[in-house]
């Protein structure tokens, strides 16, 4: 049998461990401020080793994602024929060219990385590559380092 001290003391307990004593609750519209006041912008690393479709899904999301959260700062890497949209002269399948959405994110703060061993294994001259675009060592090597010694969260398109 309980005595009323312990279940006061046991409610007393549950009550500061609720969402209205301050601990973190489920997430709320306008996390990503909240996100930013505490801890600095979301980090976000894109992963692109496919064709140029998969490009031009991860550009639309790029895209809708910055326009809820500006703040976030957003790397893509690309490797294997994840490459192809950032090398000079890439078009979408509407004859779009590339480097039109890769310079206006580039102005926006987002970050293109290329893996040089891809350059090399597919003899791809590294002029060929888009100004915007830094190249890196290893893209896989650039997507562990941003998240196991940055933080970055991963998405795959």
């Amino acid at each position: 049998m309980r005595t009323p001290r312990l279940t006061l003391l046991v409610l007393s307990s549950l009550l500061l461990l609720s969402p209205v004593a301050g601990v973190a609750g489920p997430p709320k519209a306008g996390a990503p401020k909240e996100d930013a006041a505490r801890g600095g912008p979301v980090k976000v690393v894109y992963h692109l080793s496919e064709d140029l479709e998969q490009a031009t899904q991860a550009l639309r999301y790029i895209r809708n994602h910055l326009s809820v959260d500006p703040g976030a700062k957003i790397v893509v890497v690309a490797h294997a024929s994840g490459i192809d949209f950032l090398l000079e002269g890439a078009q979408d399948a509407h004859k779009n060219p590339y480097n039109v959405a890769v310079e206006d994110l580039a102005m926006q703060g987002v970050e293109f990385r290329v893996c040089n061993l891809t350059l090399q294994t597919r003899k791809i001259d590294k002029a060929k590559v888009l100004p915007e675009a830094k190249i890196v060592p290893s893209g896989v090597a650039e997507i562990a380092r941003l998240q196991t010694q940055e933080g970055y969260a991963y998405i795959r398109p």
